[in-house]
């Protein structure tokens, strides 16, 4: 007896493979979990870095707000010298150290791309240490904190 291939009875179920595993990934996941994670050891240490160097702008700020609203001349001079020291941070020596009066307040200018300081409310900073009038202390103290916070230091 020849067995009929149109016979119903033989059928069987059809066989699914077993899925896929999500463990152990393949080689490409790998070298791309490893690609990530070397980018953002990079990010982080660029952050790390950036945060380190900016120290000296944070201590600044910080001096600059215990202040306040400047009603002395010492606190004018005390503005002058923590604008000074943030300057030697990120402007070699040679180029700051020798600044005073007007050309200070130029480089001050010029090193935050702003007229704060010649021209702006700043402009008294100089001679204010010498017993000038503070009239404008509080604007002082602002543009003192707008330079820290905005200026361009050398690499």
């Amino acid at each position: 007896m020849s067995e009929d291939a149109a016979d119903l009875s033989r059928l069987a179920d059809i066989v699914v493979p077993a899925p896929v595993p999500w463990w152990p990934p393949a080689p490409g996941w790998w070298l791309l979990g490893a690609g990530l994670a070397a980018a953002l050891a990079i990010l982080a240490l660029g952050a790390i870095r950036r945060y380190r160097r900016n120290a000296y702008r944070r201590a600044a700020l910080a001096e600059l707000s215990a202040i306040g609203a400047l009603t002395d001349p010492a606190g004018a001079a005390a503005v002058s010298a923590i604008l000074k020291r943030a300057a030697l941070v990120a402007y070699p020596r040679a180029d700051v150290a020798a600044l005073t009066g007007d050309k200070w307040l130029a480089f001050l200018d010029r090193s935050a791309t702003t007229s704060d300081f010649v021209d702006g409310p700043a402009a008294g900073l100089a001679h204010a240490a010498y017993g000038g009038l503070l009239a404008q202390g509080p604007d002082i103290v602002a543009a003192a904190q707008r330079w820290v916070k905005r200026h361009r230091a050398e690499a």
